[in-house]
């Protein structure tokens, strides 16, 4: 039986509706429209009062390690996609890429395996996977183990282009390979991303040439935008085609930085991405002391960062939720906007514009219901509701 969603603003490509009502049928929005055409069109659909919540589009993060207690590379399972999965829905997540880590390629074989299954199996919000390094130049490693960085070889393309469900997002440093090379994962349908990069400017704008369409993580671990080189940082700028990730954390880059971003390029190009760690909605992480292990080596949890003993960032303790809310109290961006950067960017920059990210007809399902706050109330996936209050 469809349900129909009202009595709350219903955010759509022309702003809050107050006098909108949804159509869910099945996995899909059937209609979207004035309340009281939309009772009349579909007089058998089940009624649910939204109570005055907002009803946003559900949220798409594209940069997940960890949440719940669990990180991807420890344990590249089924089980363990469907935790972070689980963990990151309370926060307004219905679609993610769990993401790998520099590693070996046998460990990304054993990851792809893992998230094609879970797609198989029907694990909420899964979209595919995103493998970070181990492609990545040295000289901006962050919290990677260079001891893992590699070639990208012929032995490797046919690796990332291999899984044939869902998508496939590449993080590398464009001048530790060549543009041939990005342009033979681009043909083997991955999206390809810059990061971790000392790119020059030369460099980053041959890449965007060759089909790089993103930037991980924009300001952090990238060559910056000086007098005399542009750098990673100033091609990322210039460009109007790309989506850039920003982690809004008040850690990773000082919100000012973040302003003057947003004011050269469009801002359905920046995307919301949290880059979580296993401290996300997890229970406590043991010893008296806040703190996982990432490869080995001890990453401590505090005022919301997560840092290794020598006080480099290692992902985040962020989530969606509070991302959006970021992004509207530290960059003064409206609701809209901000929620647009948490849904409707994140689907174009994976190729999903036409079926996720919008309230709207023939879209999935996926929504988030905000109450005070902006906290999340309910999400739905794929029709399928969850009340987390």
């Amino acid at each position: 039986m469809p349900t129909l969603l009202h009595n709350g603003p219903i955010l759509t490509d022309d702003g809050f509706r107050d006098d909108f009502a949804v159509v869910i049928d099945n996995a899909r929005i059937a209609a979207v429209g004035p309340k009281d055409v939309i009772r009349a069109a579909f007089p058998e659909a089940q009624t649910r009062d939204l109570n005055g919540d907002r009803l946003v589009a559900g949220y798409i993060d594209t940069q997940v390690n960890g949440g719940g207690g669990v990180l991807f590379n420890d344990a590249p399972t089924v089980e363990t996609i469907a935790r972070i999965g689980a963990a990151h829905r309370r926060f307004g997540t219905t679609g993610f890429l769990p993401t790998l880590i520099s590693d070996d390629l046998s460990v990304i074989d054993r990851a792809i395996d893992a998230v094609e299954q879970a797609m198989l199996e029907g694990v909420p919000g899964v979209l595919g996977i995103h493998i970070e390094g181990p492609f990545l130049n040295v000289a901006r490693k962050g919290i990677h183990d260079p001891a893992k960085f590699r070639t990208l070889d012929l032995e490797a393309v046919r690796l990332l282009t291999r899984m044939k469900t869902g998508r496939t997002l590449i993080t590398l440093a464009p001048e530790m390979t060549t543009p041939d090379m990005i342009a033979a994962l681009v043909a083997g349908g991955v999206v390809v991303a810059a990061g971790h990069s000392d790119a020059d400017y030369a460099a980053m704008r041959a890449a965007l040439d060759a089909g790089v369409t993103g930037f991980t993580h924009l300001f952090n671990a990238m060559s910056p935008l000086t007098s005399r080189e542009p750098g990673v940082v100033g091609a990322a700028l210039e460009d109007t085609r790309a989506w850039c990730g920003i982690i809004i954390d008040g850690h990773h880059v000082d919100p000012v930085v973040l302003k003057l971003a947003l004011r050269c390029r469009p801002a359905d190009r920046f995307m919301l991405v949290t880059d979580a760690m296993p401290s996300v909605n997890a229970p406590h992480l043991g010893d008296g002391d806040d703190h996982f292990y990432l490869q080995g080596r001890r990453i401590s949890v505090k005022d919301g960062a997560c840092l290794d003993e020598r006080g480099v960032l290692a992902g985040s303790d962020l989530d969606m939720a509070a991302a959006v809310r970021n992004a509207r109290d530290l960059l003064g961006l409206d609701l809209p906007t901000a929620a647009m950067m948490a849904s409707g960017a994140p689907a174009a920059f994976l190729g999903l514009e036409r079926e996720r990210g919008r309230i709207a007809p023939g879209y999935a399902a996926d929504l988030a219901r905000l109450g005070d706050g902006l906290n999340v109330i309910e999400t739905w996936i794929d029709g399928h509701p969850t009340h987390h209050a």
